[in-house]
């Protein structure tokens, strides 16, 4: 849980406000669906031991609607001619409360909840007596397990203008939601809107953002708000004034956004949900903790300036860096010893503490990739086409960076070491969001890498996100990041890729094949197979399926593959033929990467069911055959659809620094831009330049194109 949510864990009341623009859809009717939706969240509630109180707008609105089609059927075509008057709130609201009130009862008794009304106005909070009694009654009701329904009573409100006039105890259904709160003494309160939560402009505009935590003393200023909501009274500008009124006197609120179906129950869960409105916000937002969305401006500025340098004072901060790096390893080791020791307390797996640990000599390779990096091509300002589109008009293909990337990765430190260094090289701006368990690591590795940026490029090149901004609220930040990389486990690529508009580059699975061909050199195969999952089983070009051609089934050569690999601590699981023929136990899935001493084996007819179970099976990363018939060799690298496919080498090839890239940020099983190891080439684009002197278009009457390729 979020440290800034802790303090739900001792709530036990909470107050619920819905807004018209919630409970109706566009067209004025009601809005089953969300409503339905509520009120599960509700009943989820309710089971679970919470006390809840609702807070409904609608009525109006609902009555609104009704009206105006009793009307439409009862008019001539003449009185329709005529100009429409606009129905008095006050009947609209005496009309549309008995229907929503019948709906939620109607709804609440599906789920077999109780549920009860109660309209009030104004001038009844004028009455100590009627506070006591209100008091009463909804304790009496929650006690029951009966949920209180509460609306304004707009149909006798004394205000002249219920929708215009502030005055009063209460002026809205927001402001009602907030007196009750503190009336009823509730542990929560939570405002659904029609949005994400309070935004610091208006929520469609591209700069603006979502608030996590709003801090009167420092958001109220920032804030543009735009056009209330197109049904209600006062849209988010009434919300935050509740909130605020509530919170300041000790009452959290939350305003979320009542299109989703959970969010209540997300809110209490302590994910970080719509906008956080509490006494305390002030002492929990550090004046000097920069967010995730300023890092970003800043890399972007730096980058800029990083392009700006010629190609070897780019050269030097690489090798200032690998410098650096050596002179700082035995601060670094102390470091990534504490996580790592940190991690084994936590009873962590242990392929993410193998991922985790800087092993001896990493640092010394890490320096050196760096400075092999450092030495090769300027990447920046390549012409990579150049044609000449007319006489005397000249265009260039060129490469550039990409912007800001993004990279988001658990548990390895030297992944860091790596991106910032390309980064560097291809002139791109860098946000770094690592995991808790890496946090001691990063933060010296990060430190000792930005401390060798000259301060003609800044530091902030490359951010290392420690605030509290979490995973989902960095993937929204897609107006200042270009690029997400991520390097983790399926699911926090998957997580990734399901939640962004930011293009993302990587892997989600490692389910490397090595397939023995009848025609192998067994012996070769051997070794293969051996240093494909031994050398470093955790990492994502290990061998995760060892397919055998059925000819070597009964032969003593396999059998002594197989030994040899017992012998080293691998546990093997078959598939629906290994398991049988070979007496080991059945995968449970043929598509599993272990990330540990363990692998799947399967017997396949021929080099075409190998490529069938691949294509079935496999994750698209690094294939092998081990075949001495080279026919049967070039069948499967031309067929296997995957980003790298090997023939007779170990799968533990498929690797930036071994390719020759220097370094890599990730492999790529995409199809678009970069595929296999992604090193600077991946971190660059293209753009168009235009050399002329004068040309016109002018409906292309004088332009004869040439369309000439020219030498580069």
């Amino acid at each position: 849980m979020d440290p800034t949510r802790a303090f739900l864990k001792d709530v036990k009341r909470i107050i619920i406000k819905v807004g018209t623009a919630v409970v109706t859809r566009t067209d004025g009717r009601l809005a089953l669906g969300r409503i339905g939706a509520l009120c599960e969240q509700i009943k989820e509630l309710n089971s679970r031991g919470f006390e809840v109180i609702l807070v409904t707008s609608g009525a109006v609105g609902v009555g609104r609607q009704r009206l105006r089609y009793r009307k439409l059927i009862n008019s001539s075509f003449a009185d329709l001619q005529k100009p429409q008057v606009e129905l008095d709130g006050k009947a609209c609201a005496a009309v549309g409360q008995s229907g929503l009130m019948a709906l939620y009862d109607a709804l609440f008794s599906q789920l077999d909840v109780a549920s009860s009304q109660l309209l009030v106005t104004d001038n009844d909070f004028r009455d100590s007596d009627f506070r006591r009694q209100l008091t009463e009654t909804v304790n009496s009701l929650l006690a029951l397990k009966v949920i209180p329904v509460f609306n304004e009573n707009d149909a006798i409100s004394t205000r002249k203008a219920p929708y215009e006039d502030s005055s009063g105890i209460f002026w809205d259904n927001d402001s009602l939601a907030a007196l009750l709160a503190l009336e009823l003494k509730a542990d929560l309160l939570v405002l659904l809107s029609d949005v994400e939560g309070l935004y610091s402009g208006p929520p469609g505009e591209r700069d603006s953002r979502i608030i996590h935590t709003y801090v009167k003393e420092k958001h109220q200023g920032e804030i543009t708000f735009g056009d209330k909501s197109r049904v209600g009274r006062g849209g988010m500008t009434a919300k935050v004034k509740a909130a605020v009124y509530a919170a300041s006197a000790g009452t959290p609120v939350v305003i979320t956004s009542g299109f989703a179906t959970d969010n209540i129950i997300k809110v209490l869960q302590g994910q970080r949900v719509g906008t956080l409105f509490h006494r305390d916000a002030h002492l929990w937002v550090l004046s000097k903790e920069v967010g995730a969305h300023e890092m970003a401006v800043s890399a972007r500025e730096c980058s800029r300036r990083l392009q700006s340098l010629s190609s070897d004072e780019r050269k030097k901060i690489l090798l200032a860096i690998a410098d650096a790096l050596e002179a700082n390893e035995k601060l670094i080791k102390i470091e990534n010893e504490a996580d790592v020791v940190a991690a084994q307390q936590a009873a962590y797996d242990k392929s993410l503490i193998s991922r985790l640990t800087l092993k001896p000599g990493k640092i010394s390779s890490l320096s050196n990739s760096i400075r092999i990096l450092a030495n090769m091509e300027e990447p920046i300002g390549q012409v990579l086409e150049r044609t000449e589109l007319a006489d005397g008009l000249i265009l260039e293909k060129t490469s550039c960076p990409l912007g800001v990337l993004l990279i988001v990765f658990e548990s390895r430190p030297d992944a860091l070491v790596q991106i910032a260094s390309l980064a560097v090289r291809s002139g791109n701006g860098l946000l770094l969001k690592g995991g808790k368990e890496a946090m001691r690591s990063n933060a010296i590795l990060h430190k000792v890498i930005t401390g060798a940026i000259p301060s003609s490029v800044g530091e902030k090149l490359i951010g290392l996100v420690t605030s509290r901004d979490e995973i989902s609220d960095l993937l929204k930040l897609d107006d200042v990041i270009d690029l997400v990389i991520p390097r983790g486990s399926n699911k926090l690529v998957t997580l990734i890729k399901e939640s962004t508009k930011i293009p993302v580059l990587g892997h989600a699975d490692g389910i490397c094949h090595v397939y023995i061909d009848k025609s192998a050199n067994m012996d070769m195969a051997k070794l293969i197979v051996a240093d494909a999952k031994l050398d470093y089983p955790a990492a994502c070009n290990a061998m995760e399926t060892l397919l055998v051609h059925e000819h070597l089934l009964k032969t003593e050569e396999l059998n002594d593959l197989i030994v040899a690999l017992r012998a080293e601590g691998v546990v093997l699981y078959g598939g629906p033929r290994a398991s049988t023929e070979l007496k080991i136990p059945a995968a449970h899935s043929l598509h599993h990467e272990y990330n540990s001493l363990a692998c799947t084996i399967e017997i396949v007819d021929d080099v075409f069911a190998a490529i069938d179970h691949i294509h079935r099976h496999g994750s698209a990363h690094t294939d092998c055959i081990v075949a001495d018939d080279q026919e049967v060799a070039q069948i499967f690298l031309n067929q296997v659809d995957s980003a790298a496919v090997f023939h007779n080498a170990s799968t533990r090839f498929c690797d930036g620094a071994r390719f020759g890239l220097g370094a890599e940020v990730g492999i790529s099983t995409s199809r678009i831009h970069a595929r296999g190891p992604v090193g600077v080439e991946g971190l660059l684009t293209t753009r168009w330049i235009l050399r002329g002197s004068g040309q016109l278009v002018d409906g292309d009457k004088g332009v004869v194109y040439t369309h000439k390729n020219l030498p580069l």
